[in-house]
């Protein structure tokens, strides 16, 4: 990965079958804090918090855990992180999404930026990727 995660430097990211580049940066000037990722010419923006949070739901699982990202529109799978993304039982209680309208693909674009932080280990199969999360040191 390169780039330090500011507006001027965002991190330079790669879903999980490495077919599509975006960027992503903290923004915590806006309320609440969020990660705005850039993908083409479509802001998705989602709380700060998810990257934190993500984690520690990955850490409580233990195991291997589908993507399953999807359109906001589109139901998620049932055990995937979109699902966890946009469910009551998360810490937000829903959406870590914040722009109506395109608060979906959680499961794309959150896993790989844990993976590179160095939270996760991610597959990079063409399809129906997983993550896990890597133990705390």
């Amino acid at each position: 990965m390169t780039g330090t995660g500011t507006p001027s430097d965002p991190w330079q990211l790669q879903t999980a079958p490495g077919t599509s580049a975006y960027t992503m940066h903290r923004d915590d000037s806006s309320d609440p804090p969020s990660l705005v990722c850039q993908v083409g010419s479509t802001t998705l923006r989602y709380d700060a918090r998810a990257i934190e949070d993500l984690h520690a739901m990955l850490l409580e699982r233990g195991d291997w855990v589908d993507l399953g990202a999807a359109d906001e529109q589109k139901p998620a799978k049932d055990g995937t992180v979109e699902a966890w993304g946009r469910s009551a039982e998360n810490p937000l209680g829903g959406w870590y999404g914040l722009r109506k309208g395109y608060r979906g693909r959680f499961g794309m674009y959150l896993p790989p930026l844990l993976e590179a932080l160095g939270l996760v280990e991610l597959e990079h199969n063409p399809r129906n990727n997983r993550v896990r999360a890597l133990p705390s040191t």
